[in-house]
């Protein structure tokens, strides 16, 4: 996976930000993937969780085997039998009857070490959470389990007291602080890095909120606002133009 996809939207000269919860990120899923153990980073849509996560887990690659899986809708444990099945890129065709799909699976995963990423986890029932945790459980398999997912996902973690007294580390992200934004903003892209510290503010308490992806929207917005009027840096009219583009 490149940086770039990463990103909410396409946005040339981005940056990927070190801010607290990445830091804590960092240590949290190195901490984890050292221990083979399972975690939850939990929190509001937009926050970088799953930007953070892909950062962290790519400085781990080569040496790391990591596996992404992403879930939609919510799977019953026979799709989330198939999503690993694709996931492990293993040969030949699925099994039909469970238990020999379970043995498939256990004998893939005792080969080496991995890394799960479980994004969009808040889709995930107690069943597809159960499974992972049968899995994990298995003393042969080498695993560890990243689970990322909005609020949902800790709500249906807590509902299961097997699976949660087994999660090793919790986070929760939360939006940045308006002082987080004055220091995180001017490093995420040039536009904003000679911009007046009162218009960022200004930006963020009208429409970004410390919301990372509300601040890469706003970006996309004031840069091509930029581009059509020549202005040389951004000022509150352009960022009103911005605003009358969000909801």
């Amino acid at each position: 996976m490149t940086a770039a996809t990463y990103q909410y939207v396409d946005l040339p000269d981005a940056s990927v930000v070190t801010t607290r919860a990445l830091l804590a990120a960092r240590e949290n899923i190195t901490d984890t993937v050292a221990a083979r153990a399972m975690m939850c980073i939990h929190g509001g849509a937009g926050f970088g969780k799953t930007l953070a996560v892909n950062t962290c887990l790519r400085e781990l690659e080569p040496s790391e085997d990591v596996r992404r899986v992403t879930f939609r809708a919510r799977p019953t444990a026979r799709a989330v039998r198939y999503e690993l099945f694709t996931a492990l890129d293993l040969a030949g065709e699925p099994p039909r009857h469970p238990s020999e799909f379970d043995r498939l699976l256990k004998t893939a995963l005792a080969e080496r070490p991995r890394t799960f990423l479980v994004d969009e986890a808040q889709w995930l029932n107690g069943e597809a959470f159960e499974y992972f945790r049968y899995l994990w459980d298995e003393p042969s398999t080498q695993l560890a389990i990243i689970f990322v997912g909005g609020e949902g996902c800790h709500t249906v973690l807590r509902r299961e007291p097997m699976l949660s007294s087994r999660i090793f580390i919790w986070q929760h992200f939360t939006c940045l602080t308006p002082s987080e934004v004055l220091d995180v903003i001017p490093l995420f892209h040039p536009i904003w890095a000679d911009a007046d510290p009162e218009d960022i503010a200004f930006a963020d308490s009208h429409a970004a909120h410390g919301n990372f992806r509300a601040w890469a929207q706003m970006t996309a917005h004031t840069s091509t606002a930029l581009a059509r009027t020549g202005r040389p840096r951004v000022d509150q009219e352009l960022l009103r133009w911005a605003f009358s583009r969000l909801a």
